[in-house]
């Protein structure tokens, strides 16, 4: 949706406002600004939800102000019956509400916000400070201190990298004030209970309710179909409840290839379920080009993190160019569900379902941070129904026996990825999609654009370091030390964008658990194309 800067301390403005602006992909439409004797709020928009008054920062029934980066979709709810009418709105943008519920609640209220979010607020009136970000942490955020002690909070480390002694990353699920500190307020029930539910047969109305009301938009919108489980899904409910108002629904996918694995399932999808179907074909040489800038709007050196982005920014390109500003997207759901081909491997149910919590508490370092800055590079904005809260409580609360794959030969034909989930949705006389879909095994993004991207790209990096730049390695990185010649060239471009010492501590590494290849490709994983059967 946006681009934030909040400073508490003292900062000059016209140099607050200069590194707001390295943000500006993420908020074309409008800028804002407002300084007060406390600190700066900075705001790029990409106005998703009222675009006639949402500008922001949005100041509440006093001097009060917030920016906001995400979107509530209880906002309406929240107004009406929390707040009961008391606060008369400026706007009707979902952001409003949150200056509103700090007035009355004080810095206790994250955890009423249905949606994701990163936002801070400067309170002039009771001298009060606050920035919070959403339990996942969707919506990327990073602070930092300056060499007067003023702090500083942004939603991409670029605009910190200048002003700052240290860059750290905001914790999901967190807020901070200066009064007191960091503070998580997000503890989900699979956090603290012990998953034991073995009723998955509402998880289909779980979903669909979290599809639902990810659609509250005032702009044209589609969804990324990459043919795979979890986009085709998201796909064919959006597509379902657009077709309920007489709409079409617009369906977005991307290969090197007419015949890459992805497009001709997606294209199978996107005919099935009746979408206006776009299909992008990119070479090589284009994902190399575009793979060598993007480290910088990515800010991180992970090769997992970089292969599936490249084809995902080069999509964004199109579809930005197409009118488009929001689209709805799958991740998550191989985290939550345990989807991940090295799931496979997984020894006991118990190392099972702490894997899948480990993996969701990492999904912004990883899929949910390449989805927001890859796609918000090109000014558009992802929702991932996947990573409802509500549903999260169900999934991960479901009894591992019903999520854990089992491999082929330990018993008769084995357990597929992601069974229960395929199973919620396997309607014979309704299908959500064609049963061969519904039942694909899981293929990586960056493998089902077509296998020759990441070998070609591979084989690039190979070609652009010498075994002697290659020997220094560990001596020019000693953390996080590139182990091949892939990972030493993307380190070297994310070391000429970003020289602050404490960026590379900023990144995390996507690493499958499990898994004999020390390659974090899917396909490198031994049971690729060999576990499709379905158990009965």
């Amino acid at each position: 949706m946006c681009g934030i800067l909040a400073t508490f301390g003292k900062a000059d403005a016209a140099y607050v406002s200069q590194q707001s602006a390295l943000m500006a992909h993420r908020g074309p439409d409008e800028r804002g600004m407002v300084e007060t004797s406390l600190g700066i709020l900075c705001h790029e928009r990409l106005s998703i939800v009222d675009t006639a008054t949402g500008r922001q920062p949005i100041n509440g029934t006093r001097n009060c102000y917030v920016v906001h980066n995400g979107e509530i979709f209880n906002h309406v709810q929240l107004h009406a019956e929390t707040l009961k009418g008391k606060y008369k709105c400026h706007t009707t943008s979902d952001s409003e509400v949150i200056i509103h519920m700090y007035e009355e609640f004080g810095i206790d209220f994250c955890n009423m916000l249905d949606g994701f979010y990163a936002f801070a607020i400067i309170d002039e009136d009771k001298k009060k400070f606050m920035v919070a970000r959403d339990p996942i942490g969707i919506k990327p955020l990073y602070y930092g201190t300056d060499k007067n002690g003023t702090m500083w909070f942004a939603s991409e480390m670029k605009s910190l990298c200048d002003a700052c002694v240290d860059i750290n990353v905001f914790p999901p699920g967190y807020y901070y004030t200066p009064e007191t500190g960091f503070v998580k307020f997000y503890i989900p029930k699979w956090e603290t209970t012990t998953a034991d539910d073995y009723d998955a047969s509402d998880l289909r109305d779980y979903l669909e309710r979290s599809v639902d009301k990810r659609l509250m938009c005032d702009v044209p919108f589609g969804v990324l179909l990459s043919g795979g489980l979890d986009s085709s899904l998201i796909a064919a409910i959006t597509a379902r409840k657009l077709k309920e108002q007489g709409k079409q629904l617009h369906s977005f996918s991307i290969g090197l290839t007419a015949d890459a694995p992805d497009l001709i399932a997606a294209r199978q999808v996107a005919e099935f379920i009746g979408t206006i179907h776009h299909e992008v074909h990119f070479t090589v040489e284009e994902g190399i080009a575009a793979a060598e800038k993007l480290v910088y709007n990515l800010e991180s050196y992970d090769i997992t993190t970089l292969r599936a982005s490249t084809p995902m920014f080069l999509l964004g390109k199109y579809i930005r160019d197409k009118g488009f500003k929001m689209v709805l997207s799958g991740e998550g759901a191989d985290e939550v569900f345990g989807g991940y081909l090295y799931f496979y491997n997984a020894p006991t149910l118990e190392e099972f379902q702490e894997e899948t919590k480990r993996r969701v508490r990492l999904l912004h370092t990883a899929d949910v941070l390449r989805a927001d800055k890859s796609m918000m590079a090109s000014s558009i904005e992802v929702r991932e129904p996947m990573l409802d809260k509500y549903l999260l409580d169900k999934a991960i609360g479901l009894h591992p026996s019903l999520k854990m794959p089992i491999k082929p030969g330990v018993i008769e034909k084995g357990r597929i990825e992601k069974y229960v989930l395929r199973a919620a949705f396997d309607d014979a006389e309704n299908p959500y999609l064609p049963h061969h879909i519904l039942w694909r095994q899981k293929e990586q993004f960056s493998d089902g654009v077509g296998y020759n991207w990441i070998d070609g790209f591979k084989a690039y990096c190979e070609a652009q370091v010498s075994d002697e730049q290659f020997s220094k390695a560990a001596a020019m990185y000693p953390h996080h030390t590139p182990e091949t010649k892939e990972a030493f060239f993307i380190r070297e471009k994310f070391a000429s964008y970003f020289t602050h010492p404490q960026a590379e501590t900023t990144v995390s590494k996507w690493i499958p658990k499990w898994q004999k290849s020390s390659d974090p490709s899917g396909r490198a994983n031994e049971l690729h194309e060999a576990a499709t059967q379905v158990l009965s």
